[in-house]
């Protein structure tokens, strides 16, 4: 833990990437946040991300008011009903408060906080705000509230601590896994003799971004009802947007109960804003000691007349007039006169608005000046309302090109309708939203309007000169190329990277799009990704925000006509392939982007060729790669064992994967990041599926039983039971009330995907099914066992209707064309076949793997059939020809799975090497431009001379290679069993080999020639030695997918360049894979930096 002293002597303390601003230093290392929170390095509460703002009396909402005594009586007092459960009936855990903007339902919420925190019943509160960095979206959401909790109710303490020991990477799981495991579970494990009740105040969710994550939340939050040892009351407020309002008409009317603010009557609002503006004006007439009957009563009603019963109107007012300070009567004044007319409420919040505009405007100015002045004003004040998250004032300047002391002095007259804080490191914000409604809108802003385009081009412009002139090659001076993101102090990180250009890194793109601006256009953009690409994702890398990064490039590649920009379209396409690829390791090890990313990296490579000078000095030999981008898009590495089933959802949005590890895994599809892990079976999880509204994934395990999950939340729907055997596949219909599985105990069964009850169970095949799918239309359903038959059935009825053999042994997997004409079947016989529907005619006979064929999938436009099989290798097929189109080679080990995307540009497969990838199906790339095995490489030798190096592999064959250019020498052929050692003579010029079947072979180096066979062994030898010359090197090599010197790591290897063996000689390593392929890599002796 590190402080860093702010004006006033007041600290920030950053913990595990969290900052806390203005807490108290104590020793050992605790901090006080609010309520006196002590949280110390060793405290597991540390792991959690905290948003220093979300609470309502943090540093930040101090001054924000609560109601008046005498206000807002009866609807406080409705709430506290609630809250108390006054009449000892009420269920309804959710209380919903919502508004038009400037109704007061903020100052409603803090009085809420304020009242049950003084009762020591306030177990935690989040005001969202947009553009509020962490008060701006959900991502610290649910581990702020745990925190809090933590603190307010310390018997929760202990086991929310547990939850976060338990589960070390809680933060990066999704919603419904922070919320289930750090604040539900914990409260159900609460015992208490009295039966206690905990609020939690949430305000503003319509402020927070993604409709989706504001659905979850509802939905979660409903979920309070389950607790039966505590009760928990969740107080909300919003807009009406249609999101939320749609959110809590999904939750039963029985369980919440709902408010509208212009449902009070006028009188009663009327009222309370006349006491309001009573309060805050005799403030006024005391400091500034004006006449006793100051404003009047006349001019008070008059007030409240034109505030239209908004209260924002009315505090507005009250802080210009204050402002005016010795001329507050003036400014009282200009009001009145700006406001005499009838008009709508939001034309009088607009003359309110524009009468602090023109007031801050000094009349002692001359012309010039003023237009000036306005220009500036317009130029903070449009930057301000249309930023994507706070920044200080000094941030802002930075941000935005303008001196911090003009910024500052233009704030100084608008405190009106901005809250700028005393303390630098502040962050600004408008006091409502309705002044951004306001300030963007031509018709009601007139010559102070901000045109939104013009001011993010602005934006723009200013973020890549701020990133062009900060961001370099090791901008944290890690130095150490394997330096874990993780384990960097975020001191350290704000210091090399301040707000604003963090700010800039995260945003700049976002503001080129919203900017109108055409990417091509753009020369800046190009200029900047040319010079800085690999500079913009290591910030990206030790921020965190890697995925973000990759959806950024995305962006800019959808936007950008090939034909407008052919040279940058090419670039941009370039970058996209290269941090997919490497995305997991920019996430670990940022500077790992000029070794690793750039070493590995195809020859043509645009990236590679433009930032081929970074690669460090003491890597003196790069290893011999593939000249293009394969079609292999991304391998997402996640699961702790095989991964049997992929899919799809069909909005292309996620990929599912069912595996050994008795996991189901949702992973975005765009960027590769991992969403949600789903737990619940008890063993391997063989199927997954999604329905067809992508909101539900259908999962089939060997603990006998059918899953259903939400895919947003990742919550366990429904469990099926009936099975008598492990379901082996899982099936929707296309109208998603139906869910078919297959199972070992060789039935069929479709389930009703709503109650859960068994509608059919389809008997016929003798052995196990192996796989299910439903037609199209619904009416049928195929299955595949391993009886060797398809079988189609009657999906209504379930009488059987065909009977397809012709395998000539066990069928994997079923699945139809999307025109329900063909079903395409995959079979130990390592074929694929395509049948006729209707006649059960054999079409096409797919002939090429080498081993079975585990997986079979259609495009959607049915023109193409994948296949995946045990050769490790996916194809894709002609559906009409049967031609073959495509081999994908890359996966490590057996392929279990494939499934097309949506738009049929990608196949996702999943193998037992424990990864799923994501290949493009639309480019037909060259994997291989060098000579490799056909196998994978179990052993690697240097000659002792340093010249050549000798590998073994499973394909029977010894290479020899040439150790300085990497060319293939020889290719020596005589086992009959694979090759599992090899090794050189001393005087380098025989090679001996020893194969599984028993036998020792002498081969001729130079010739190739076979020298001597040894055998005899009645087993398999295991071990071939001569004795070596040379210097081999003990500390140089492979762990954990690095090479390592020493201790120390210094390159990772990404899936491709995993080894199966490895040979290293005088700084010169040989890495065997399992494709087949050798890579030899040179390094210096000693430190190794970038």
């Amino acid at each position: 833990m590190s402080n860093l002293k702010q004006p006033g002597g007041l600290p920030s303390i950053h913990i595990h990437g969290n900052q806390y601003q203005h807490i108290q230093v104590r020793e050992g290392a605790t901090v006080q946040l609010g309520n006196t929170f002590y949280i110390s390095r060793e405290d597991p509460l540390s792991l959690l991300p905290f948003a220093a703002q979300a609470p309502f009396n943090s540093y930040d909402h101090q001054h924000e008011p609560t109601c008046l005594f005498n206000t807002r009586v009866d609807l406080l007092q409705r709430i506290y009903n609630w809250a108390d459960e006054a009449d000892g009936q009420d269920e309804r855990c959710l209380f919903w408060l919502n508004g038009l903007a400037g109704t007061g339902k903020s100052t409603v919420s803090r009085t809420v906080a304020c009242r049950y925190n003084k009762q020591t019943r306030l177990g935690a509160s989040f005001f969202f705000s947009k553009g509020g960095g962490d008060v701006s979206n959900a991502s610290k959401f649910f581990t702020s509230l745990a925190v809090q909790l933590a603190f307010n109710v310390p018997s929760l303490r202990q086991y929310i601590c547990e939850a976060v020991t338990k589960r070390s990477d809680i933060t990066s799981l999704s919603l419904t896994e922070q919320w289930r495991q750090l604040v539900l579970s914990p409260l159900s494990s609460l015992q208490s003799e009295s039966y206690q009740s905990y609020i939690l105040v949430v305000d503003a969710l319509d402020e927070c971004e993604n409709d989706n994550n504001v659905r979850i939340i509802l939905q979660l939050l409903a979920e309070a009802r389950s607790l039966t040892t505590v009760r928990l009351r969740v107080f909300l407020t919003s807009r009406p947007e249609i999101p939320i309002r749609n959110g809590i008409h999904c939750i039963p009317q029985a369980e919440h109960q709902d408010f509208i603010l212009q449902d009070i009557p006028l009188a009663i609002v009327n009222h309370d804003i006349s006491l309001f503006l009573e309060h805050n004006l005799g403030i006024i007439r005391q400091e500034w000691t004006l006449s006793a009957d100051w404003p009047g009563e006349v001019v008070l009603r008059q007030l409240v007349h034109k505030s239209s019963s908004l209260f924002i109107w009315a505090a507005t007012a009250c802080r210009f007039i204050n402002e005016g300070q010795e001329f507050a009567e003036d400014r009282l004044d200009e009001i009145l006169e700006g406001t005499s007319f009838e008009g709508t409420p939001e034309q009088h919040l607009d003359q309110i608005y524009l009468t602090v505009l023109q007031s801050s405007i000094p009349n002692t100015f001359k012309q010039s000046e003023k237009v000036q002045l306005i220009a500036r004003q317009r130029r903070i004040l449009g930057s301000i309302a249309i930023l994507l998250s706070l920044l200080s004032v000094a941030s802002l300047a930075k941000v935005i090109s303008i001196s911090e002391t003009q910024v500052t002095q233009t704030l100084k007259r608008l405190q009106a309708i901005l809250d700028v804080p005393k303390d630098v490191a502040g962050f600004l914000r408008l006091h409502h939203p309705s002044f951004r409604d306001f300030l963007l809108n031509k018709d009601r802003c007139g010559d102070f309007w901000v045109d939104e385009k013009e001011a993010h081009q602005k934006i723009t412009a200013s973020c890549i000169q701020l990133m062009s002139q900060t961001l370099k090659k090791d901008i944290c001076e890690m130095h150490a190329p394997s330096s874990q993101a993780s384990q960097v102090e975020s001191s350290r990180i704000k210091k090399c990277l301040p707000p604003e250009v963090q700010y800039a890194c995260l945003y700049w793109v976002q503001h080129l799009q919203k900017s109108g601006s055409q990417v091509y256009n753009s020369k800046e953009a190009y200029c900047f990704l040319q010079a800085h690409l690999l500079h913009w994702l290591e910030a990206l890398g030790w921020m965190g925000k890697t995925s973000e990064g990759i959806q950024a490039i995305l962006s800019l590649e959808a936007h950008l006509p090939v034909n407008e920009s052919p040279n940058l379209h090419t670039f941009i396409h370039d970058a996209k392939r290269f941090a997919l690829y490497n995305r997991s390791v920019i996430e670990q090890a940022p500077l790992q982007l000029y070794c690793s990313a750039l070493v590995f990296a195809p020859e043509k490579s645009i990236v590679r060729e433009k930032f081929k000078k970074c690669i460090p000095a003491w890597i003196q030999k790069k290893p011999k790669v593939q000249a293009d981008w394969s079609a292999a898009l991304q391998t997402l590495e996640g699961h702790s064992s095989s991964v049997h089933s992929v899919a799809f959802s069909p909005d292309g949005k996620q990929v599912a994967s069912g595996s050994d590890d008795h996991t189901v895994q949702l992973w975005d599809a765009v960027t590769g990041a991992l969403l949600q892990t789903l737990e619940g079976h008890s063993r391997p999880v063989r199927s997954v599926t999604f329905s067809l509204n992508s909101k539900q994934v259908a999962s089939g395990s060997y603990d006998r039983t059918v899953r259903l999950w939400d895919a947003v939340t990742g919550a366990s729907l429904q469990t099926f039971d009936g099975h008598l055997g492990p379901v082996r596949s899982v099936a929707f219909s296309l109208d998603s009330k139906q869910v078919a599985s297959g199972s070992n105990d060789g039935t069929v069964r479709l389930w009703d995907a709503v109650t859960g009850a068994t509608l059919q169970t389809l008997r016929g095949h003798s052995n196990s099914v192996s796989s299910v799918a439903f037609s199209p239309d619904g009416k049928q359903v195929a299955s595949g066992s391993y009886d060797r038959t398809v079988q189609l059935w009657d999906a209504v009825t379930g009488a059987p209707l065909q009977t397809l053999g012709g395998h000539s042994s066990l069928v994997n997997s079923v699945a139809f064309s999307p025109d329900g004409k063909q079903v395409a079947s995959g079979s130990y016989d390592g074929t694929v076949q395509l049948w006729d529907a209707v006649t059960g005619a054999t079409l096409q006979t797919l002939r090429c793997h080498s081993s079975l064929v585990s997986s079979v999938a259609f495009s959607p436009d049915g023109k193409q059939v994948a296949s995946g099989s045990y050769d490790k290798t996916v194809r894709l097929w002609d559906a009409v020809t049967g031609a073959l189109l495509q081999t994908l080679k890359g996966h490590s080990d057996l392929v279990n799975s494939v499934a097309f995307s949506p738009d049929g540009k990608q196949v996702a497969s999943g193998s037992y090497d424990k990864t799923v990838r994501l290949w493009d199906a639309v480019i037909s790339a060259v994997l291989q431009t060098f000579k490799s095995h056909s196998s994978s490489v179990n052993s690697v030798a240097f000659s002792p001379n340093g010249k050549q190096v000798a590998s073994g592999s499973n394909d029977e064959t010894i290479q020899l290679w040439d150790a300085v250019t990497s060319a293939s020498l020889q290719t020596l052929e005589g086992h009959s069993g694979s090759v599992r050692l090899v090794a050189f003579s001393p005087d380098s010029k025989q090679v001996a080999s020893r194969s599984y079947n028993g036998t020792v072979q002498l081969w001729d180096a130079v010739t190739g020639a076979l020298l001597q066979t040894l055998e005899g062994h009645s087993s398999s030898v295991n071990s071939v030695a001569f004795l070596q010359g040379g210097k081999v090197e003990q500390d140089l090599f492979v762990s954990n997918d690095w090479l390592i010197e020493g201790k120390e790591k210094f390159l990772w290897l990404p899936p491709e360049y995993r080894v199966s063996s490895i040979a290293v000689w005088n700084r010169i390593i040989v890495l065997g894979h399992l494709s087949g392929r050798i890579s030899i890599l040179g390094f210096e002796k000693g430190s190794k930096y970038v």
